[in-house]
């Protein structure tokens, strides 16, 4: 995680080096920050050759300052004149002095500088202080929005979450600059930034795409099975794995939780438990959890619709019956549909390396939720069940005398 520091308007790049060494010695003192790795980035530390032009030097030799700028730009620096052109490749052709001329300060005072009266100028005559002279400047300069930026990077201690962390050190920050132990210069403003900003971005994406994909499962439910009951029905699903998905996030976090050794191998180890907290990546395997979820639901409720309408049951022992068969004969498939699953979230769940970081935490809810599906095996049958027989108790009765 990072904080970015701006500058803006009369603000230099010293006031935000400045404001960003007073960031690092704050933010240590956050409990939730990890103190020995905040780093605040050093602007001023790399020598700069400083040529200052007098202005009353260059009036007197008849001088003017940009023919004092385009010598030292020519022979210093060097200036394309030309290009070749060798096949498809280009290369500039570039003058300047030999190095032997340009290798020491002395050397570059003395450099040549024609002026107008038709006399050469030595250079350290045309400068204040007639010297070139060293002077401590920036490693780099960074921009972003059109001002100046620099950076004071920090991490959590663990056990806690980023965002938490964040808002741990903004509070504090806060205070530090009501209290006026932070300062900041005119023009100089900051914000968070790093995996936390992406975390915020992503998280404002799922606002919108988590009810998206809700609606989604409950629309192509609904056309499958044309009764809003019997898709709340199945829908249930999505609820029970919600609670699975949260369940097996809340276990992993619990040291006692499978903490036994199988083949000289301690499960936990192998599973790679620790404490989960929220991220973008348990959102999404929560996203993928619903799309599965209903699976179960939808391959009983389909069974028991086809088994009601072939049946045609007209007491409650034959409704019951009915949903009973209908139970016993789809609960095969809902088991192979959910091993199939789970088996094949086993290697993403025990896996190392590059990526596991995230992939682990989007399996965790797919796996917990579809060990808590396997309840809708059971429920959807005994809801179905009961909405028949309600239908049945409050169906109208034929008339005395009419045929039933």
């Amino acid at each position: 995680m990072g904080i970015k520091i701006f500058g803006k308007g009369q603000a230099t790049l010293e006031d935000l080096e400045e404001v960003g060494l007073r960031m690092e010695a704050l933010l240590k003192e956050v409990p939730s920050v990890k103190a020995e790795v905040v780093t605040a980035e050093r602007i001023v530390g790399k020598p700069y050759l400083e040529l200052r032009i007098d202005r009353s030097a260059i009036q007197r030799y008849g001088v003017n300052v940009v023919d004092v700028q385009r010598v030292i730009q020519t022979a210093i620096g060097g200036m394309p004149v030309t290009t070749t052109v060798e096949g498809r490749e280009r290369y500039n052709v570039r003058v300047r002095y030999k190095r032997e001329l340009r290798d020491t300060i002395g050397d570059l005072g003395r450099i040549l500088v024609p002026s107008r009266r038709g006399q050469q100028v030595l250079l350290r005559e045309l400068l204040v202080g007639g010297e070139v002279s060293y002077r401590r400047g920036p490693q780099v300069i960074k921009s972003e929005d059109g001002g100046l930026v620099t950076y004071v990077l920090f991490d959590k201690r663990e056990g806690h979450a980023e965002g938490d962390v964040v808002d741990d050190a903004r509070s504090y920050l806060q205070r530090s600059i009501a209290a006026s132990d932070l300062e900041l210069p005119a023009g100089v403003t900051f914000r968070f930034a790093g995996s936390y900003e992406n975390q915020v971005r992503s998280e404002k994406r799922l606002m919108v795409v988590l009810p998206l994909a809700l609606a989604a499962i409950f629309l192509i439910l609904y056309f499958q099975f044309h009764r809003v009951s019997t898709t709340l029905l199945v829908f249930s699903g999505v609820f029970v794995a919600w609670a699975g998905g949260f369940t097996l996030i809340w276990l992993y976090g619990e040291p006692w939780f499978l903490d036994v050794s199988v083949f000289g191998s301690n499960l936990r180890d192998l599973f790679q438990m620790h404490q989960i907290n929220l991220s973008v990546a348990i959102w999404v395997g929560f996203i993928a959890l619903f799309g599965i979820a209903t699976d179960n639901g939808v391959i009983v409720a389909t069974y028991l619709d086809q088994s009601f309408d072939r049946r045609r049951p007209g007491s409650m022992a034959g409704i019951r019956e009915a949903a009973a068969l209908a139970g016993e004969r789809r609960i095969r498939p809902c088991l192979m549909t959910t091993a199939t699953t789970i088996l094949a979230l086993l290697p993403v769940l025990t896996s190392t390396g590059r990526g596991s970081n995230i992939m682990v935490p989007m399996a965790i809810p797919s796996f917990g939720g579809m060990l808590a599906t396997l309840i809708t095996a059971f429920i959807v049958p005994v809801l179905y069940c009961w909405l028949r027989e309600v239908g049945l108790r409050f169906a109208p009765r034929p008339a005395e005398g009419e045929n039933a």
